[in-house]
């Protein structure tokens, strides 16, 4: 059988499933290695040949659940809300015996 017509029908079985990285349907199942980010190696696939490919990857394409607050933060030199709150009512040298807790979703207990 030639590589034509007739063998098209012989291809049933899959050779690419999803990638648990990448989430993409390159994961080569007998290789056992992702065409799209090389998965399981630890670095991620990239080549400057395809600087459009990079682009569509790169940080700022998804969520930024992290990056997308440090600018914020940044500005307040990365102090957390519990502390303001505390310097706020009990003056900038309050820190010396006092407890308190908050998860800064709510109200705040010191004591």
């Amino acid at each position: 059988m030639g590589k034509g017509t007739g063998s098209f029908g012989k291809r049933r079985n899959k050779t690419h499933t999803l990638c648990v990285r990448c989430g993409r349907r390159s994961f080569h199942l007998q290789k056992s290695r992702c065409s799209a980010c090389a998965y399981p190696a630890a670095r991620t696939r990239k080549y400057n040949w395809s600087a459009k490919a990079i682009r569509r990857k790169t940080t700022g394409t998804g969520r930024m659940r992290y990056m997308r607050n440090v600018p914020r933060r940044f500005k307040s030199n990365f102090r957390e809300e519990v502390d303001l709150v505390i310097k706020e009512v009990f003056g900038p040298d309050s820190f010396k015996g006092i407890c308190c807790y908050g998860n800064g979703n709510g109200p705040m207990e010191v004591w």
